[in-house]
Formats: C-alpha cells, sequence, structure tokens
C-alpha cells in the first residue's frame, strides 16, 4: 500500500518551486494527502540545489532532519544535488529515493517502487542526456505564480555547475508556454514571475525570442501583473527594456547578474559581457523607469580577484543607482573550471568582501526607499499574518506593511510611500 501524506521541502531557486509544485499537483491526482514538511508525513521529498557550498549544506541538513522528524519515512531527495552528487547522496543513511533532474516527474512510480522492496534507488537522471523539457508552474499560493519557461543553459561560466545538472538551454514554443500560463492563471494567482535557468534564451529552439513572448503575455487575460525573473545583461535588449516601460503589466523589476564589477574577472569568469554593457543597461532602464527596482547578483572572492579587482567592483556598484545586491560568497564546485584555478582567495579574505558589499547593500536599499518616499504605488497583499501585521510589495518590489486585513488578501492596493516603520519598511495605515 503506497503512503498517503507527503511533504515538500524545497530548497533554491524559483524554478525549483514551480516544478515542486508541479510534481506535487500529480501526487495529489493520485490520492496523496499534502502536509507541511514540518509534520508528520509517509514521504518527504526534498528538493536540491547546490548552486553553493552553503547550499549542499543545507540540504544534507534537511534530509537528516526529516528522518528524525519521522524515522519510518521515506525519503526522496530530487534535483541539482541529487543529479550531481547522487552516490554522495546515497552513502545517507537517511536517504531512501536519489532521483535527478530527469527522474524527479516520475517519483510517484519510485515511491511505489520502494514501499514494495525497501531497497535505496538512485536514479541520476541525464546520465543518457535525454533531456526533455517538463512544462511546470507553481500553484498553492493565491497571490503568485511562477511560471518556468526555460530550463538549461549553454553558457558554461567558469564556476556554475548548473549545465551539468541541467543540461543545455531549451524551451517550448510561444503557443505551448501561454497554454501554461493560462493554466497557471485558473490558480487565482494575481500575478506572474517568468522563471528559467538562462530566461533570455527562451525560444532560441524554435526560432523564436522572449520579447515575442512578452508581447504575447501582455495581453494574457485574468493576471493583473507579470514580473521577469534573473536575465543575462546581454540579453537584455534595449527592445524588452522599452516594451516593459510601456506595458501596464509588466512590473519595472530587473534582477541582472553582474558577478563582478572587473572586467579581468568577467573575462576569467567566461561571462559574456564587460562592464561597459552592464552599465549602459541599467542607465536605459533607468532612462525610461526611473523608480525601477533593479537588483543585482555578485560573487566575491573568485579565483585570482586581486584587492584592486574587488574595489574595482565596489566602486561600479557604489556609483550604480541600484536597489540592492545579492552578494554569493565564491565558493569552489567540482567539475569546474574555477574549481581547478591555483589563485584560490582564502576564505576569510572571501568572508571580508562580502560584508562589506552586504553592508553596500543595505545602504542601496535605504536609499532605493527614499528615493520612493511621497509616490502612491500597487501593493500586492499576501496572506500571511506577523505580529498583527500582513506584507505585500508594489510593482517595483517594495515590501509594505499594513495592519492584518483579510479583505486585502490577493487584492492589489493603492498605498501612498509616506512613512517608514522601526523594521525599515514603508506601513500602510
Amino acid at each position: 500500500m503506497k503512503p498517503k501524506r507527503i511533504a515538500f521541502q524545497t530548497l533554491g531557486c524559483k524554478l525549483n518551486f514551480s516544478e515542486s509544485s508541479t510534481i506535487m499537483r500529480g501526487l495529489l491526482s493520485e490520492g496523496y494527502e499534502a502536509v507541511s514538511h514540518k509534520e508528520d508525513a509517509d514521504v518527504y521529498v526534498i528538493h536540491t540545489c547546490m548552486v553553493t557550498a552553503q547550499a549542499e549544506k543545507k540540504c544534507r541538513a534537511a534530509i537528516r532532519q526529516v528522518k528524525k522528524r519521522n524515522s519510518d519515512a521515506t525519503v526522496a531527495v530530487i534535483g541539482c544535488f541529487a543529479e550531481l552528487k547522487g552516490s554522495e547522496i546515497a552513502a545517507m543513511s537517511e536517504a531512501d529515493i536519489i532521483l535527478g533532474n530527469n527522474e524527479k516527474y516520475d517519483l510517484a512510480r519510485y515511491i511505489i517502487e520502494y514501499a514494495s522492496g525497501k531497497k535505496k534507488i538512485l536514479k541520476p537522471g541525464m546520465e543518457t542526456r535525454s533531456l526533455g523539457y517538463i512544462p511546470a508552474y507553481s500553484s498553492g499560493d493565491r497571490t503568485r505564480s511562477f511560471l518556468k519557461i526555460q530550463d538549461g543553459c549553454d553558457y558554461f561560466c567558469a564556476y556554475c555547475t548548473i549545465p551539468l545538472a541541467r543540461g543545455r538551454s531549451r524551451s517550448l514554443t510561444i503557443t505551448e508556454t501561454m497554454n501554461l500560463a493560462r493554466e497557471a492563471v485558473k490558480t487565482g494567482a494575481r500575478e506572474i514571475i517568468l522563471t528559467g535557468v538562462n530566461i533570455g534564451d527562451f525560444g532560441k529552439p524554435n526560432g523564436e525570442q522572449l520579447i515575442d513572448l512578452l508581447r504575447a503575455l501582455d495581453k494574457l487575460e485574468g493576471i493583473d501583473r507579470l514580473r521577469v525573473s534573473s536575465i543575462e545583461p546581454n540579453l537584455l535588449s534595449d527592445e524588452i527594456i522599452e516594451f516593459i516601460a510601456g506595458s501596464q503589466k509588466f512590473a519595472p523589476h530587473f534582477h541582472l547578474p553582474l558577478q563582478s564589477g572587473c572586467d579581468k574577472v568577467l573575462k576569467m569568469m567566461n561571462r559574456k559581457y564587460n562592464t561597459a554593457l552592464f552599465e549602459s543597461k541599467v542607465q536605459k532602464i533607468l532612462q525610461t523607469m526611473p523608480h525601477a527596482c533593479i537588483a543585482i547578483d555578485v560573487i566575491v572572492g573568485f579565483p585570482g580577484e586581486q584587492e584592486l579587482d574587488f574595489l574595482e567592483t565596489k566602486k561600479l556598484l557604489e556609483k550604480m543607482d541600484i536597489a540592492y545586491l545579492h552578494v554569493f560568497t565564491y565558493s569552489v564546485r567540482a567539475n569546474t573550471r574555477a574549481g581547478q584555478m591555483e589563485e584560490q582567495v582564502p576564505v576569510f579574505v572571501r568572508k571580508g568582501r562580502s560584508r562589506e558589499l552586504h553592508e553596500l547593500s543595505d545602504l542601496k536599499k535605504e536609499n532605493f526607499y527614499k528615493k520612493n518616499t511621497g509616490r502612491t504605488v500597487s501593493v500586492l497583499f499576501e496572506s500571511g499574518k506577523h505580529k498583527g501585521f500582513m506584507h505585500g510589495f508594489s510593482e517595483n518590489y517594495i515590501k509594505v506593511k499594513t495592519k492584518y486585513n483579510r479583505d486585502y488578501v490577493n487584492r492589489i492596493i493603492q498605498v501612498h510611500l509616506d512613512k517608514i516603520d522601526v523594521d525599515g519598511l514603508y506601513i500602510h495605515q
């Protein structure tokens, strides 16, 4: 008899969340009952990430924690960590089923197989490299849905394992993606977030382009707001920026991976742009959308990054009018060119540089919020309640809080930004 209570714990990127939700919907249709990963369950599913050493550490900890919660439960480990380090996970006594990025969509079959024999299952699905494309979108959060529009990456940056874990870039056609988007609308979400590994590459296998998908989505009925997630700066065309600036649905919110503000380091990383191009994209966004939120990814401590290289990065970030940073401390990833480079930066130096950029990010975010004081924005409020308050985000990703009001849940409310509370958030009274 197959177990009934199943719990997902999803780590890592928004793409993982869209895929977890899709896999869960399939399991629910087969009679499983969804519960929180903090509750007692018959099956725990850990959807993993291993973009950094810290992400890998969190995955291992999650595997151990759920088995402690219920020692009789079946623990399935799926996704990128399972793909690249399946044998290591299989050596963990707590892990019962280990499925890579191809095989994870057949989770229901493997749960039954494991239940019948209690023999550990190890299936890193890309061993054969027979990659297809599995469409996905998230449901369950009434406020927003993560819509997968692309998977894989052809870039092979020196520090990154994602092409090894997810394969080459691929996507559906615009027609097929629009059909999926219409399904996502039916979840009741007011906002759709486009996600993938390298979404700027959308359409390449089919002779289509991302801008054409954006134009089609802009006409999508039943959705109030669309948001583009991380996009490579060399793939963010002026045409896309100008289109978003003129759209009534696409949010003025950009997430751009810079990784380094030093051209020498960018070349060592095998990135596809230089700092001049990156800076021109930021300027173009702000020219067309002065209050746009621009979030930037940056890696500190890449092998060979000298102190002057880091200072060059910091100087570039200081002068750009951005909203905040996502700072990643470089960690060695197996089977990458960066992992084999000789000039590894000492860990204590990496951590020091990370602290400096986190402090800069806090300052940038404070200035961005102040820049928006006096404006009226549209805030989509979420259902969560914390200390009597609920929270939501504006179109340009400013977080706002207000006293909990059930009537506000999943509604877009006009909010005048005039008061920042002690926690650094705007408060709507």
